[in-house]
């Protein structure tokens, strides 16, 4: 696909290319994304539960059902033609489902993570296999849904057949999880006070807290290379769909921001196996099923220790661990994703989606 770019015109000189950039920025381009046709088959307050549509034939009898996590919207894996993993993988002949969580309000702040992994995956994976006609599906976790869909996998194995987590932190101890462990540990963050002001984490410190995990990146180096893009070739529509979802967060509900910050972060409870939801205490080793899990070593999100340490939490047999030359979302989205990591897990998936 040729990408359609937001370009200076030949007679343009370098002051007009970046007054038409200018004009670009403030006026907003209009950039649509999440594009793969796709139906509504299940909801439950905010979130909604979508099913991919294709004419292409389903080539693997066993569904995917994705899980995001609730600091972003999960256009991420639908960005657009042609940079789509979910695209991706619907052309390849896999029948893709996704639970979106949907933007919390503030009736929503009691909402934590029991309501999630006990009420909302049970009901969208029932829902999933009653819809495809298949007796197991794969459930494939991105980040801290990648913790959600261990956790559900863990209390919950039946109907899965199989289980990828991709750039998941599952140890979150102060010596693998970088600033964020600086920030979250009991001398320095409180996650009451936020929430007791707040309600839900609001959507700009979410989205302040990442970016200053590479300030030079994501504070100087976009607007350094958004600049360069004008003055040489303009805006590709995959760079301005990128910056758009960067730029796109959403509220945490208050209850689960304060379980991410003391359980996960402050006291490392999911690596001790210590963490209960409802009284059930969550243990990884109970993960039997094929086990494919994903990381990328330029990744300041999530550090290789905190995405390796589950390969010897759990019990799976078939069981692998890759890591790949990017960071959290250049996993995901690309050139350098559709040549690396859609590929390796099509073929993973292909001989175990039958």
């Amino acid at each position: 696909m040729t990408e359609r770019s937001i370009a200076p015109s030949g007679g343009e000189d370098l002051f007009d290319k970046y007054a038409r950039g200018l004009r670009i920025i403030a006026e907003g381009a209009q950039i649509d994304t999440g594009q793969t046709p796709k139906e509504i088959v299940w909801s439950r307050n905010k979130a909604k539960l979508y099913h991919y549509q294709t004419d292409e034939e389903k080539r693997h009898p066993v569904p995917i059902l994705f899980i995001y996590a609730l600091l972003n919207r999960p256009y991420c894996l639908d960005l657009m033609p042609g940079n789509s993993f979910i695209e991706f993988l619907v052309n390849e002949g896999f029948d893709v489902y996704m639970l979106d969580w949907g933007v919390p309000g503030p009736e929503d702040r009691d909402m934590s993570f029991e309501d999630y992994v006990l009420d909302y995956i049970p009901r969208a994976v029932r829902k999933v296999l009653r819809n495809s006609g298949s007796e197991e599906l794969t459930l494939f976790g991105y980040c801290q849904g990648g913790v959600m869909a261990s956790m559900y996998a863990s209390l919950m194995p039946e109907g899965l057949k199989n289980l990828i987590l991709l750039a998941t932190p599952i140890d979150c101890s102060p010596e693998n999880s970088g600033l964020y462990g600086q920030w979250f540990s009991e001398k320095n963050h409180d996650p009451d006070t936020v929430v007791n002001a707040y309600g839900n984490l609001p959507a700009r410190f979410a989205y302040a807290g990442t970016a200053m995990l590479n300030p030079v990146t994501n504070y100087i180096g976009s607007n350094v290379t958004m600049w360069d893009l004008i003055a040489r070739d303009g805006l590709s529509d995959s760079w301005l769909a990128m910056n758009k979802w960067a730029n796109d967060p959403i509220p945490m509900p208050g209850a689960a921001y304060k379980q991410w910050v003391r359980d996960f972060y402050q006291e490392n409870k999911l690596v001790k196996g210590e963490i209960r939801l409802r009284g059930r205490r969550v243990d990884l080793s109970n993960i039997r099923m094929p086990f494919l899990n994903l990381a990328g070593k330029k990744d300041h999100l999530v550090f290789l220790p905190q995405a390796e340490a589950v390969m010897d939490l759990i019990s799976s047999e078939d069981k692998e661990f890759i890591v790949l030359d990017a960071g959290h979302v250049g996993l995901l989205t690309g050139r350098g994703a559709r040549k690396n990591l859609w590929p390796q897990v099509k073929n993973w998936l292909e001989i175990r989606s039958g």
